[in-house]
């Protein structure tokens, strides 16, 4: 496995390998003990999929308000997305700058977001299927979000020129500057919420 940190130190992209033959491949795409030494120290609690059936589906930004925060690590298992994740740790330098990557279910390329950022994805490609780890159980209560196109972010979604497929949930999400403080940085890989 290939670890990369992008302009974000903190988000990580991960590169499982992949040994083929004319059968196909085999690739160990999660490895505890890696993920720990290499990436974070953190345990996945709940493991979760979502099949998005149309071109330009967006979904995001969202995260969950502490004590319920959550680290995600996303891959493709069919189809293709732009991901984001956005840095919403007050005191961080990055604060309110994203970083993205595209991920898709021929390479198998993995995304690491840690507590303290909002993610979000597009999709490319029809019947799309996202799987994702997360770090702590789903909560309603402490579940948060910003705006998918608050101009504050700059972020170009890659979306079909009618526009994407949007929730009601997201149309209704907090730009940036909106957001009460959630998380405070205090250096690469630290955060409290």
């Amino acid at each position: 496995m290939i670890v990369e940190r992008l302009s974000i130190p903190d988000v990580m992209r991960l590169r499982p390998q992949r040994f083929g033959d004319a059968r196909g491949y085999f690739s160990e795409v999660f490895s505890d003990r890696l993920f720990r030494r290499e990436v974070a120290d953190v345990a996945f609690v709940q493991d979760n999929e979502a099949l998005s059936a149309a071109i330009g589906t967006l979904r995001g930004l969202h995260f969950q308000r502490a004590p319920m925060a959550q680290g995600k690590l996303i891959r493709v298992i069919r189809g293709a997305i732009f991901d984001v994740a956005v840095d919403i740790r007050k005191g961080s330098p990055s604060y309110g700058a994203h970083v993205s990557a595209g991920l898709d279910g021929v390479d198998g390329d993995q995304l690491w977001v840690p507590p303290g950022f909002a993610h979000g994805y597009c999709t490319l490609e029809p019947d799309t299927l996202v799987a994702y780890k997360v770090t702590q159980f789903y909560s309603p209560a402490d579940d948060g979000g910003i705006l998918w196109d608050d101009p504050a972010l700059g972020i170009a979604w890659p979306t079909p020129p009618e526009g994407p497929v949007l929730s009601a949930k997201d149309l209704g999400l907090p730009r940036l500057g909106e957001l009460p403080e959630q998380f405070l940085y205090e250096g690469e890989g630290k955060v409290t919420a």
